[in-house]
């Protein structure tokens, strides 16, 4: 047998293996194995293609595998982070490549309270203050990500920006792709969600606890 029939043959078979691949790929509903079997078909039909001389082929695929290969490293990434999140200081930093910059002028309110919500932030820079809290929040802080989770997805309270600077805003929709395309992320979300939330109900449980003591220390030197 020639060197072209061994080609011929080769090729065959690589060609019911990349369709296998293909088919394969097209019942994924997960993003990570469908990069994974995406990976598998762009290798499988490059090597197809080089006995058979099929360079179309060849430079399709020699461009789709990168492509995969970047995106599936994306996908493991984000779910690296939002563990070390989950089990670290409760940052979102990990959402920040998938945000859009904003810039809000003093004065400027981001929402309103029983507003819809559609959007959470992060701050990048200024000044912002939740209203009716008096809340002011730090550089760094998320906002917003509790209205995704709350069953009338209304906004509970206002915020306001007191200082000019800048946000990132991602929409609860683009959130919610990233938990289709990966479970294991929505997993950790939602573990991270519930654990700020809790951080905030103690943080409020011991300001409560503060006023408490002040208030009746304030009566006391009155009637003193």
């Amino acid at each position: 047998m020639d060197i072209a029939h061994i080609a011929q043959h080769a090729g065959m078979a690589g060609s019911v293996f990349a369709t296998i691949f293909v088919v394969a790929t097209a019942t994924m509903r997960t993003m990570i194995p469908l990069r994974v079997f995406g990976i598998l078909t762009n290798a499988m039909l490059i090597a197809v293609s080089i006995p058979t001389h099929n360079y179309p082929t060849l430079a399709l695929h020699a461009v789709l595998l990168p492509v995969n290969v970047w995106r599936l490293h994306q996908m493991l990434q984000l779910v690296r982070d939002v563990k070390k999140s989950v089990n670290g200081d409760l940052s979102m930093e990990w959402l920040k490549p998938f945000m859009t910059e904003r810039k809000c002028a003093a004065g400027e309110e981001l929402f309103y309270k029983d507003e819809k919500a559609e959007h959470m932030f992060y701050i990048v820079s200024g000044r912002f203050r939740l209203v009716e809290s008096g809340i002011e929040l730090p550089v760094g802080a998320i906002v917003g990500e509790l209205g995704m989770l709350s069953p009338s997805h209304t906004r509970t309270q206002t915020l306001e920006c007191i200082e000019a600077g800048v946000v990132l805003g991602v929409s609860y929709r683009q959130v919610e792709e990233l938990y289709v395309q990966n479970p294991e992320f929505g997993f950790y979300f939602l573990r991270l969600a519930s654990a700020r939330l809790f951080q905030n109900i103690e943080t409020l449980e011991t300001r409560l606890a503060q006023a408490h003591v002040a208030v009746p220390a304030e009566v006391a030197s009155e009637t003193a």
